[in-house]
């Protein structure tokens, strides 16, 4: 069988003996209007829970729409002008409406990457800013966990907040998207922090919103700020939008989630020997902070003493600093997992995130980064998956099972 695989902006090839093959998880196939724009069109004149956008703003008010940041693939570009349609609708002037880039943690855009998220008509009909984590007002504590909930000023001081984003499934968070956007999307490094340390708690893990600590904490934090309206969509695995919902920051976004899981939740028989995981190509494999996921989503379905052969480009490293810190700093691998139980750090979390995975099965790493560079963080580089897979056979044997993963940062395997 030939696979091809995502790498950076560029597709590889492999090709694989079918009898050694366990599964190649790919979405499953559902019914979609096959038209991005007009499933758009149709959630924004049928949203969940919630009147139209149009009736919810007012003239006067000040509109901020929060957005994805490039290390996401929300096709802002696509979304934006039918919102825009809304508020203008409703009598909004464009010069009260700006768009947020919710950073998070992640390094800021170039004006040209702003441009580019949002296509040049958006670009150059209202403001376009990234979010500032050290420009914050706070607006108190998640009344369960405490958490402080410090929000970007523009955002917290808007008469009206409306939320972009896609739902994928996320490693403790259960899913993107919703109130993601506000927590972690536009707070402070201390709001992240102390949402994102619960990712060690039961239940936070990709797939579960109920009973899940961490997306209890941001749906709080979410209804403290206050989300006028939310458009999430789901992607395909050619990242075309298959699924659009609008309406209120909770019911739409479960609405979007449910589509998720009919999309992107695979049952498999059993762990496999190996599993080729491509984390589906740019911007999902950026650096390795994001290439993460897919590495995550990989683990459930590789067997202990098994191997992941992880194919992600990470031409722009690591990608955070402290994460780096972490990942170049440990003398082994366990050692992250005990320092993230003593003294949780974010970005460090990712670190210990990985050394789980690294605790259970070998990952080797087919990537842009320097080799000496990847065994120094625990992984083991190969220049093509090919050199990968032919040591994965010497250490596992000739009959050693492969499951493929493509799509590795959206697909979720479940052993039945």
């Amino acid at each position: 069988m030939d696979i091809s695989l995502g790498l950076g902006k560029e597709k590889v090839s492999v090709t694989l003996d079918d009898a050694k093959i366990a599964a190649v998880i790919t979405p499953n196939p559902v019914e979609t209007s096959g038209d991005p724009e007009k499933l758009v069109a149709d959630a924004l004149m049928n949203p969940i829970a919630s009147p139209r956008l149009r009736e919810i703003a007012k003239p006067g008010e000040k509109v901020v729409i929060v957005t994805s940041d490039i290390t996401r693939p929300m096709p802002s570009k696509v979304v934006l002008p039918f919102i825009l349609d809304e508020l203008s609708a409703a009598g909004v002037e464009d010069d009260d409406i700006e768009v947020v880039f919710g950073l998070g943690i992640h390094r800021g855009h170039t004006e040209e990457e702003k441009r580019a998220l949002v296509g040049d008509a958006v670009y150059e009909r209202v403001k376009c800013t990234d979010s500032d984590p050290d420009n914050i007002v706070r607006m108190g504590k998640t009344a369960k966990n405490g958490t402080p909930v410090d929000v970007f000023e523009t955002v917290a001081k808007a008469d009206r907040r409306i939320c972009l984003g896609n739902i994928e499934y996320h490693y403790f968070a259960g899913y993107s998207g919703g109130g993601k956007a506000i927590m972690p999307g536009v707070c402070s490094r201390d709001s992240i922090q102390a949402n994102h340390s619960q990712m060690v708690r039961d239940g936070s893990r990709a797939g579960q919103i109920d009973g899940n600590p961490v997306r209890e904490d941001i749906d709080a934090a979410a209804a403290m700020v206050g989300i006028d309206f939310i458009l999430n969509v789901v992607l395909d695995e050619k990242k075309r939008i298959v699924c659009a919902v609008a309406g209120d920051y909770i019911q739409a976004h479960r609405a979007g989630a449910k589509f998720l899981d009919s999309l992107y939740k695979v049952e498999i028989d059993a762990p496999a020997d190996i599993v080729l995981v491509s984390s589906g190509g740019f911007p999902k494999d950026i650096n390795l902070y994001q290439a993460q996921k897919a590495l995550d989503n990989a683990k459930n379905a590789v067997r202990d003493g098994g191997v992941v052969v992880l194919v992600a480009s990470c031409k722009e490293g690591l990608g955070e600093d402290v994460f780096e810190r972490w990942m170049v700093g440990a003398g082994t691998s366990a050692q992250m997992i005990d320092d993230i139980q003593k003294n949780f750090e974010l970005g460090g979390h990712k670190a210990a995130a990985i050394a789980m995975v690294l605790e259970r099965a070998d990952v080797y790493l087919v990537s842009d980064m320097a080799a000496d560079f990847v065994e120094s963080i625990f992984f083991k580089p190969f220049a093509t998956v090919d050199d990968a897979l032919a040591a994965a056979r010497t250490k596992l044997g000739n009959d050693a099972r492969i499951i493929v993963m493509p799509y590795g940062g959206s697909t979720l395997p479940s052993v039945k």
